[in-house]
């Protein structure tokens, strides 16, 4: 069982991404006009201002129904309970909290963008050798850092939710 002071750490972490992600999402929005880019490093890295109401990548961004965006809202509500619970229940050590705490303040940046906008902003725009990478933002920075950490672990021979891990 992880300790009280443990898991306000991993919450504060968990909360330090989505302030991240809401600020860094709210500056471009600041600067940017939606669908406006703006080269940091031409043919490499561009911050595009994006309005994405699918999934991650722009997947099923296509739906332009409500009825996408409520399933899109309950699939992360239930992805959230469920990382949350892991992490309340401190399975694995640090490494894993880390990685849950990553995750679930990815999943919660997103999701208040989907409640507040109905879409999630994306921003983080890369390309390389005529390739190019759908437009992001550090929600999902933070998700795919939480998945690699638990992917990590895994791959050691460790369970990711073992509490020798």
């Amino acid at each position: 069982m992880a300790e009280s002071k443990d898991r306000l750490g991993f919450l504060l972490l968990a909360l330090s991404v989505l302030a991240a992600d809401q600020v860094s999402k709210s500056a471009v929005a600041a600067r940017l006009a939606v669908g406006e880019t703006q080269r940091l490093l031409p043919g490499l890295f561009n911050l595009t201002h994006l309005h994405n109401r699918g999934a991650a990548f722009g997947l099923f961004s296509e739906i332009a129904s409500p009825l996408g965006t409520l399933l899109l809202v309950a699939f992360s509500v239930a992805a959230l309970t469920v990382v949350f619970v892991l992490l309340w229940q401190g399975r694995g050590g640090r490494l894993t909290g880390t990685a849950l705490a990553f995750i679930l303040g990815g999943i919660l940046g997103n999701l208040v963008d989907r409640l507040r906008a109905g879409h999630v902003v994306d921003f983080l725009d890369f390309q390389l050798a005529g390739y190019h990478w759908p437009a992001f933002n550090l929600a999902d920075c933070a998700i795919v850092v939480g998945a690699a950490l638990l992917g990590y672990q895994l791959l050691c021979g460790r369970s990711a939710l073992h509490p020798e891990a």
